[in-house]
């Protein structure tokens, strides 16, 4: 419920303070004396974008606030939803700065325009002149029945039924396309994968493999060079080995005269073991190296398969082929499993399109329950404003799954007729303005009447209707207000009667600039205001006289 609006600076708006009643709030005024400014303020704490700047004062800020009684609503989970503070009196703040940037908050907190937005639907409900428009909306009518049925969490399952499918679908859509993308590299990358495979690649192959050839191709000149080694080292007369046995012989003699050479002779006799070791592996290695035609062969054709895959896939190692290798089996291994996953997700559609249609049904059925009771309460509400012959007609379809919408899968249609004799059609087609304005308050009841909102505004419904009709609308919003607070913007006096409080907005005209301002009227002044919407400016003892029973009545 509001229970106060603040604004400042704003259009012709210096400093206002308005607060609220519970019941039904009637505001007034002449034609341009900023009713509409005053709703334009609202409608920008409610989520409305800023259109162009609207100042009192250019080199000020425009602040506007709103406070609002939310106990009785049930709003804590939108506010742990968007992170809020929640306060049993929530003031929603709107700032506008001279540069024409905006900020909101929600007691303290800033929020965004979407956050904003989406708390003002929860809290007012607009319903002016234009609105009738959405009379003729599929999903306004829908959620008319909607709220008829309180399909709130009928209408929820169905959607995240509908989400669920729409995901499952957009991904077994978007593999089936992989799929048949990557089908036409099956072949080729299989192939690849087959012809290195085959090859039996192993790391470390292709340095031995040279390094074999290399020494095939020079086994004779290898041959020659171990043999001279080794016939220098120990088998020749003047060998290596022979030369270190005749220094020992030497050095023994001496060692008896001169101790310190028994440290030299040790150590030779050590390199002396070690040549001759050296010598029979020298021999051992000359005996091993022949040359082998047809091994020197084997290997330079697998080396030469090794370069050509290298070359084919432009690398230079056979590591890199090793790695290429995996890298096909992965997309190869890929392809099948996708294969499996296409399956799956198939089956996954599948149920998920049978929870879909078994919600759509769900919904649908429940729609179909209160069609009567909404055409019955519509045509009840209008015979009381007085189209007693008045027709209204709901037409439900329910549509294939793949026509399903967020707003579940029926096709509506609200059909209308004023006459007596005169066929159903689409009721934009037939019906007049104050004919839309009465039909749209009757369903505006209907809705508030089975929802939770805090308050509804009606701004200037009242186009084309007048005496007996204008006080049976003011009799319905005065019903309406025992439920939930009602501000309505009037030009009928027989409206504006049915008030538990009445506002009057009025321009002031100073030296230097026009301001708009509202009062909350006494009652004396309420009916001096009731008389003048009656008769003029200058209401005579009948139109006072009048206008008290209007308010009394």
């Amino acid at each position: 419920m509001l229970t106060r609006l603040f604004i400042r600076n704003y259009a012709l708006i210096e400093n206002l303070d308005i607060q609220f009643d519970a019941g039904l709030n009637i505001i007034t005024g002449e034609t341009g004396a900023g009713k509409s400014i005053i709703m334009g303020a609202l409608g920008l704490i409610l989520g409305n974008r800023v259109e162009g700047k609207h100042f009192f004062r250019d080199d000020q800020k425009c602040v506007i606030e709103g406070y609002f009684k939310l106990d009785a609503y049930n709003l804590k989970p939108f506010f742990e939803e968007n992170d809020l503070e929640y306060e049993a009196e929530t003031i929603i703040r709107r700032e506008i700065a001279v540069d024409g940037k905006s900020r909101a908050f929600v007691n303290d907190s800033p929020v965004t325009l979407n956050v904003l937005k989406a708390l003002g639907e929860l809290l007012i409900d607009i319903h002016s002149q234009h609105a009738t428009l959405q009379l003729n909306t599929e999903r306004f009518q829908l959620m008319v029945l909607d709220s008829m049925a309180k399909n709130q969490d009928v209408l929820e399952a169905y959607r995240a039924a509908l989400r669920q499918y729409k995901d499952q679908l957009a991904q077994l859509e978007q593999l089936q396309n992989e799929i048949a993308s990557t089908n036409a590299e099956l072949d080729f990358n299989q192939f690849q994968f087959d012809e290195l495979q085959q090859a039996q690649l192993q790391l470390g192959e292709q340095e031995q493999l040279e390094e074999e050839v290399n020494q095939l191709e020079n086994a004779e000149e290898i041959k020659r060079g171990l043999f001279g080694a080794s016939h220098l080292l120990d088998e020749q007369e003047l060998s290596v080995n022979q030369a270190i046995k005749e220094v020992l012989q030497h050095l023994q003699t001496v060692q008896r005269y001169l101790p310190s050479v028994a440290t030299l002779t040790e150590r030779l006799q050590s390199a002396q073991i070690e040549i001759k070791d050296i010598a029979q592996e020298v021999q051992m290695l000359g005996q091993e190296v022949h040359m082998d035609e047809n091994r020197l062969a084997v290997a330079n054709e697998r080396l030469s398969l090794l370069y050509n895959l290298q070359k084919k896939h432009r690398v230079d190692t056979v590591a890199a082929l090793l790695d290429l290798q995996n890298e096909l089996e992965q997309k190869i291994f890929a392809v099948a499993n996708r294969e499996e996953k296409v399956a799956q997700l198939q089956k996954e559609v599948a149920d998920s399109l049978l929870l879909l249609k078994e919600e759509g049904s769900r919904l649908h059925e429940s729609r179909v329950s209160v069609q009567g009771e909404v055409q019955e309460y519509v045509q009840s509400l209008l015979s009381e404003v007085g189209m007693g012959n008045a027709q209204l007609s709901v037409s439900l379809t329910e549509l294939p799954v793949e026509r399903y919408k967020t707003t579940g899968g029926d096709e509506v249609q609200f059909l209308f007729s004023a006459n007596k004799g005169q066929a159903l059609q689409a009721i934009h087609r037939v019906a007049s303005g104050g004919e839309l304005s009465r039909v749209m308050l009757a369903i505006k009841s209907l809705v508030a009447s089975r929802s939770a909102l805090p308050t509804i505004i009606f701004d200037e419904i009242d186009t084309g209707i007048s005496g007996e009709v204008a006080l049976k609308v003011g009799q319905i919003m005065e019903r309406l207000s025992s439920n939930m607070q009602v501000l309505a913007i009037s030009h009928l006096p027989q409206i504006a009667s049915k008030g538990s409080a009445h506002f009057k907005v009025y321009k002031v005209d100073d030296t230097e600039k026009t301001r708009t301002n509202i009062v909350l009227l006494e009652p004396q002044e309420r009916v001096l205001e009731v008389a003048q919407m009656l008769s003029g400016a200058n209401p005579g003892e009948s139109a006072l006289k009048h206008a008290q029973e209007l308010i009394e009545g």
